[in-house]
């Protein structure tokens, strides 16, 4: 029964998506400019005599693979308020599909839809230069998909808590921009390059560890404690989100 319903929602959810798939051309094309435009800044960054623009772009893709997860989940919210607005969570109260089926349904749309995009990023990033092993490109993306239910399961539970599009994007916003300075996504944060107060900051941003787990699994590294940790606080936060998202929708629904 609830496989039914998970999978009944989400092909509801998928023909929507597909009805306009303009989705996915702008979902990609932010990252691929950071790509394009601001990667082969970053071998001069490191600054490692003979240092190769492979070492730049396994520091580089797998940040940009956070950031298209961290913004391209975080706002799935808005399109949840639109459904409470035309009624159909509503409707959703005299159904008795399961409430956890109702977010599961349309998080794996957005997952699908975050792995397209990723699987888009990774193949432009192998066309200018990155050389990672294929295990790496599979852990990464199976992290990309964890980051995909956390911040999908976030947004919807903010979504219908808020009912206001005025009120959910400046809140995202102001969570957003943070995390994604805090993390060391478009350059990594060390002691070495950061000031301490920044860099012990950042020590208590989920997303720091996400990322340089990514970037540990493309260098070839896939169990030493960077990797666990960074998948530690990926379960972690995907666990606590989807609670959230399923509490909110029981509460809608209820």
């Amino acid at each position: 029964m609830f496989l039914r319903d998970t999978l009944l929602i989400f092909r509801r959810q998928m023909r929507l998506s597909l009805r306009n798939p303009a989705w996915l051309i702008i979902g990609v094309i932010q990252p691929i400019l950071y790509l394009a435009l601001f990667g082969p800044l970053v071998k001069h960054y490191i600054g490692e005599p003979g240092a190769s623009s492979d070492e730049a772009w396994k520091i580089f893709v797998p940040g940009l693979l956070v950031q298209l997860g961290l913004f391209g989940s975080m706002f799935v919210g808005f399109a949840v308020i639109a459904e409470y607005r035309a009624g159909v969570i509503e409707r959703m109260r005299v159904t008795p599909v399961s409430r956890l089926a109702l977010l599961l349904g349309r998080v794996m749309r957005d997952a699908v839809a975050l792995l397209v995009q990723s699987t888009i990023l990774i193949l432009t990033g192998l066309v200018m230069g990155l050389r990672a092993p294929l295990a790496g490109v599979l852990y990464a993306l199976a992290f990309v998909l964890v980051l995909a239910v956390s911040m999908s399961s976030l947004s919807y539970s903010l979504g219908l808590a808020l009912k206001s599009e005025d009120a959910l994007a400046p809140l995202l916003n102001s969570v957003a921009v943070p995390l994604l300075l805090l993390s060391g996504i478009l350059l990594p944060l060390t002691k070495q390059s950061a000031p301490t107060w920044l860099y012990d900051l950042s020590r208590f941003n989920p997303f720091r560890y996400i990322v340089d787990a990514m970037r540990a699994v493309f260098q070839g590294s896939y169990a030493d404690s960077t990797v666990l940790w960074g998948a530690l606080v990926s379960i972690v936060l995907a666990t606590v989100c989807v609670l959230a998202g399923v509490r909110r929708f029981q509460v809608e629904s209820g």
